[in-house]
Order: C-alpha cells, then structure tokens, then sequence
C-alpha cells in the first residue's frame, strides 16, 4: 500500500486528498480543504496553511505528495499568492523528504477526465465515480482527489515503462 497525498494550493483555499493505492485500487483515506480567513494578511494566511500541511502530513505520513501547478493567472498578484501558497506546501514536504511531483491542471484534468479543458462539475464527477464515493466531493477536494489520482496513475505507467525495459533488456541478453 502508499499513500499519496494530492494537494490543490490556494492562498485562501487549499483542498487535499490523501489516497491509500492498494495495486490498481485508490481509496480515500481523508480529504478536506483548508480555508483561510482572508480578512488576515498574506504572510498570517501562509503561516496557517504551513501549520495546516505540517499536521497533515505528521498525523497522516504520506509516501509521497502531488501538487498541482501554478497556472497563468491573468492577475499577477493571484499568481503570486497561489505561488507562495504552493512554496509553503512544497517546503512541508521537503522538510521531511518527501518526494514531491507537480502536474499542470490540464495534464490532471486530462488523467481523470479525458480532456485538459474540462470543468470543476466534471472533475466532481469523476472523482466520485473513480473512487466510488458517495457523494460528489467539494471542489476543492475534488481538485486534490484528481491531483492524487492522476499522480497514481503516473506512478503505475512509470512502473509499467520499467518493468517492460527490464523484459526487453532480458530478453536481448538471453538472460
């Protein structure tokens, strides 16, 4: 089993998801989102989210994190705030040794929807369908949801790549 804990940065919401992989199998272990007051300033709200990350993964101890990336953001200061939101999570993680993979929204989106341009209904949706859930999860957690799933299924592929490198190789030298 691993646990993968998928993260959906926000300076004022973060979603997470922390998923148990039993070989082809994810289960939801606990996914929430972490809402920050935005009546506080940005360097308050970024001290919260890091303690938020930090019990997260103390209580939790995932085998690896998946975030997703910052995406263009026609407001730079957005982007920034998102960007520093992502550096908390990404230093929580580094702290401990965690590997740590990011992925572009569309490259999520198109791992559990099909298609990079499909909406927050529809990542709801699959999400619930594909860790057969009761109920359609929250956004946010349902971004994060998909950041794990699409991590797990990187994760799977890669392994797959290897294990056929490792036949090919064998089969050229007779072994």
């Amino acid at each position: 089993m691993s646990l993968i804990l998928g993260i959906d940065p926000g300076s004022l919401k973060t979603g997470y998801a922390l998923l148990a992989q039993h070989g082809r199998k994810l289960d939801v272990v606990k996914s929430g989102t972490i809402r920050l007051k935005a009546s506080l300033d940005l360097a308050s709200r970024l001290g919260r989210l890091a303690d938020e990350i930090d019990a997260i993964l103390d209580a939790d101890r995932p085998d690896s994190v998946a975030v997703e990336d910052v995406f263009f953001h026609r407001n730079a200061r957005s982007a920034l705030a998102l960007g520093q939101a992502r550096g908390v999570i990404l230093a929580a993680a580094g702290r401990r040794d965690l590997p740590v993979a990011s992925y572009p929204p569309a490259t999520v989106k198109q791992a559990v929807c099909g298609h990079g341009r499909a909406d927050k209904g529809q990542i709801q949706r699959m999400t619930q369908v594909m860790l057969s859930l009761d109920g359609q999860p929250q956004e946010d957690e349902a971004d994060a949801m998909a950041v794990a799933i699409c991590h797990a299924l990187r994760q799977r592929g890669e392994a797959l790549r290897q294990a056929q490198g490792k036949m090919k190789r064998s089969r050229e030298t007779g072994s």
